[in-house]
């Protein structure tokens, strides 16, 4: 439980966490040679199926993406300005910004609306001078380096697959198969999980999203 500041000045309390958790799951997975980010295509209020074709995964610059998990005007918020410091970065310093510079970016705005909370969890990941990296920051500022990780309704069912098949040796191909398996098994067990798959991957060669064919040969969507 959580007490948050409301618009007159009185202290509100409420489950926050709850809003995060409700109805979505997203995976990243990071390997020797990239990072995977995955997410299934449903939002829902409640039991009521909102959208049922929304992309979860954002590209922010050719090298770095993150997943989104909570409000979508927060969420867009924070992509927005992910992007703004990403773009300005490599035109004043000419090259790109550095994956961890992006974690503690977003990790400062969650902790500067601390007030007024942002309902989101994101996952970033990509691959810069340092090799591949993927970060956690959560609603509240926190940021975790992570091997592999998921979020939302769906993460308990993910988590069961992804720790019984997660190796430090797994090549790309096959983390992108493991992320792939772990939403899928989400989708089958959890109600705010469902209506397809989005799965990014990005390695020196930069961003990437997998086309309906490159996804079907792994499972059936």
């Amino acid at each position: 439980m959580v007490l948050i500041l409301s618009q007159k000045g009185n202290f509100m309390s409420t489950n926050v966490e709850e809003k995060i958790l409700h109805g979505t799951t997203t995976v990243a997975i990071q390997v020797k040679d990239g990072v995977v980010l995955c997410a299934d295509m449903r939002a829902s209020a409640g039991y009521f199926i909102a959208n049922n074709n929304t992309m979860k995964i954002q590209k922010i610059e050719r090298h770095v993406g993150l997943t989104l998990a909570g409000g979508v005007a927060d969420a867009q918020n924070i992509v927005d300005v992910l992007r703004y410091h990403a773009n300005l970065h490599r035109i004043q310093k000419n090259e790109p910004i550095s994956i961890n510079s992006l974690a503690r970016l977003t990790s400062l705005m969650f902790h500067q609306n601390r007030g007024y909370p942002f309902i989101a969890d994101i996952l970033v990941g990509g691959f810069d001078n340092t090799g591949p990296t993927l970060f956690n920051i959560d609603m509240f500022g926190s940021v975790e380096k992570k091997n592999y990780v998921t979020t939302g309704s769906g993460s308990p069912v993910a988590y069961g697959l992804l720790e019984d098949e997660y190796s430090k040796d797994l090549s790309l191909e096959e983390a992108k198969n493991v992320a792939l398996r772990a939403v899928k098994a989400a989708i089958t067990r959890n109600i705010g999980t469902g209506d397809g798959i989005n799965v990014a991957l990005i390695d020196k060669n930069g961003f990437r999203l997998l086309t309906d064919e490159q996804k079907k040969a792994v499972i059936k969507l």
